[in-house]
Formats: C-alpha cells, sequence, structure tokens
C-alpha cells in the first residue's frame, strides 16, 4: 500500500470488537491512542468525514486520517486535532458489521473502521485485499459493494 494511515483510536471502545486490530505492526499504519490532554497533528492528511467533498484518485499522494470511535464520541476526539486535515466523504456503500448501539443510532450509511479504511485506499490505490484479512464480515462487505471488489 502506498498510503500511510494514522488511526486515532478511542480507548474506550472495545480493542476485541476492534475491526482495525489485525491492521497493528503493518509498517503503513500508525495507531495513536486518544488522550483528551493531548493534541494530535493529522496535517497533509485526508480525513475520512461524512461532511468532506467526495473522495477521488485526485486525492492520491495525501496520507489517511482515521478516528475510531462510535459516532457520539466522534467530536470530542476530534477536538484534539490540529492542522486542519482535507476533509473527504467515500460513496454510498453499506456495511457489512453487525451494528448495534443501546445508546445511540448510527447513520444509516456509516461503515466499520476497516471497511472505511478499505474502501479509500481501493478508491486511491486500488484493491487491497491483504487489508480485509482477518475482518470476520470482509466477503460480506464485498458481496454487498461490488464496485470494491
Amino acid at each position: 500500500m502506498t498510503t500511510d494511515v494514522l488511526i486515532l483510536r478511542d480507548p474506550r471502545e472495545s480493542v476485541k470488537k476492534c475491526s482495525l486490530t489485525p491492521l497493528r505492526g503493518r509498517e503503513d499504519v500508525e495507531f495513536w491512542s486518544y488522550d483528551p490532554n493531548t493534541r494530535y497533528d493529522a496535517a497533509g492528511r485526508i480525513l475520512l468525514h461524512h461532511e468532506g467533498e467526495l473522495l477521488s484518485e485526485a486525492d492520491q499522494g495525501m496520507g489517511l486520517f482515521l478516528v475510531d470511535s462510535s459516532w457520539r464520541r466522534l467530536p470530542k476526539l476530534l477536538d484534539r486535532v490540529d492542522g486542519e486535515p482535507v476533509k473527504r466523504r467515500l460513496p454510498p456503500l453499506k456495511t457489512a458489521y453487525p451494528r448495534k448501539s443501546h445508546v445511540f443510532e448510527d447513520p444509516e450509511p456509516g461503515l466499520a473502521s476497516i471497511e472505511a479504511l478499505y474502501a479509500a485506499v481501493h478508491i486511491l490505490h486500488g484493491p487491497r485485499p491483504e487489508l480485509l484479512e482477518g475482518y470476520r464480515w470482509a466477503e460480506e462487505f464485498l458481496r454487498l459493494n461490488p464496485t470494491l471488489a
């Protein structure tokens, strides 16, 4: 993969349930654990965000920045980010991850973090099936989104 990835991860989220856990140890992926007393520099990176412009091949050459948290806590984590990353959104895709929140309704177009990362890298550089290794719902995700297969 030619894109490097920074992931700001909310430690309140379960590591066991985290779809990104299989990526730990990869040279092209760096994990930051959120600390409310720390600032995080994401300058020059693409922030996958539902309010951004559509991600395209024209965005190649920039690293990716993902925030792995619940939708409810996303603003709190983003409040600690400096550098004004470029917001980009993914095209409409369907998640295979069986989401179920008891306290907050997930937005319909939301994806598991690994699904969003895979889709972004696919758009920028083509398919990277190794990103989905270890993701329990990989086959279903690709079936639901044939343009990413």
